[in-house]
């Protein structure tokens, strides 16, 4: 081999990157399971959420009844925090029970979350406000029923956590299309 060719060699291998890093590699079986499987939970945990603000906003019957119904006057944290909160932090949920901007804050709190996760947009904070949410509800009702400190709201909000950091709002979400907007590139929280 002369210098010339020995030369060439050298240079086409440093400045032709390798295939590996020039094509996407396929997803596998696998994966593409995944991204579904979390796109589902995804949904679950949305339907929830709102389910819970539907219910408590309309008095569908499931927990609260019409009489109870936000739209009725009714309070969506008065009975639970009043009568069913207990624990160390008792004290603290008592005195907001019933409140107004607690009510505000709780039923647009569902409401947005429940939203957000179903149409997979903003999971990064829906996914934070869920989670805050859940927590809060753990610390009503503490020790738990079943459990000295675990129960599905530590759970719930541990899987909201999993879903941010996977971006499942892009499947079977419309995640791909949020994070393409403006304002969203420019606040990469809003994911």
């Amino acid at each position: 081999m002369d210098i010339m060719t020995a030369t060439i060699e050298r240079t086409t291998a440093r400045t032709t990157a390798p295939a590996a890093e020039t094509t996407r590699t396929a997803e596998t079986t696998r994966e593409r399971a995944t991204r579904y499987v979390l796109a589902g939970i995804r949904l679950a945990l949305g339907w929830t959420f709102l389910w819970a603000f539907l219910d408590k906003m309309f008095g569908l019957g499931h927990e609260t009844a019409a009489k109870n119904a936000w739209i009725n006057g009714g309070s969506p944290t008065k009975g639970f925090l009043s009568f069913g909160a207990a624990g160390p932090f008792t004290g603290f949920y008592h005195g907001i029970a019933g409140a107004a901007w607690a009510d505000w804050l709780f039923m647009v709190g569902l409401a947005a979350i429940g939203v957000a996760l179903l149409l997979g947009v903003g999971t990064r904070l829906a996914a934070t406000a869920g989670g805050l949410l859940l927590v809060m509800m753990w610390t009503a009702v503490l020790p738990p029923e079943n459990n000295p400190f675990m129960d599905d709201h530590l759970i719930y909000a541990a899987v909201l956590v999993v879903l941010a950091l996977v971006g499942a709002g892009d499947t079977l979400g419309l995640g791909r299309a949020w994070k393409r907007l403006a304002i969203v590139r420019r606040f990469p929280w809003l994911r």
